[in-house]
């Protein structure tokens, strides 16, 4: 179980861009510069996060700016954006426990409600922080280090 780096190269795209998207035009391009990535990994990740409805993203040189405010983007749409669990759920389960076996006949009546509420739980969490936290935590840290935005 992991989540991919999408996620986290959506949190860093988000956070770029609300900083600087009045100061420049924040293309892929840049946005591969901070966060050392490919720019067509940030390009599909960028075109999620439009998709979604969290940006607004121009091909070429418009660049991307924010469509809504930070306070409103949680780390759970972020994730449902760029990394969407199928209906198996969160955990994969191994594919084939042998019926016949005491174990294998009823693991999944033993294990699916505890994999399940482990989802929801994780799922609630990442419903309670919202991208303008990372944000606030960004520019104190900045602050913190004598940088500026």
């Amino acid at each position: 179980m992991q989540i991919t780096s999408r996620f986290t190269i959506a949190i860093h795209a988000l956070a770029f861009i609300d900083l600087f998207q009045d100061e420049m035009r924040v293309t892929s391009n840049v946005l591969a510069s901070s966060i050392q990535a490919n720019p067509v990994i940030i390009r599909t990740v960028l075109g999620k996060l439009k998709e979604a409805g969290m940006i607004d993203a121009r091909q070429g040189s418009g660049g991307s700016r924010l469509a809504k405010p930070l306070e409103e983007i949680s780390f759970y749409d972020v994730y449902k954006a760029v990394d969407p669990i199928n209906e198996e759920g969160l955990f994969h389960f191994h594919e084939n426990p042998h019926p016949a076996c005491v174990v294998g006949g009823n693991i999944h009546t033993a294990l699916d409600g505890k994999l399940q509420k482990v989802q929801e739980s994780m799922e609630n969490e990442l419903k309670q922080i919202h991208m303008s936290d990372v944000v606030d935590d960004l520019i104190r840290e900045m602050q913190r280090r004598g940088q500026s935005v």
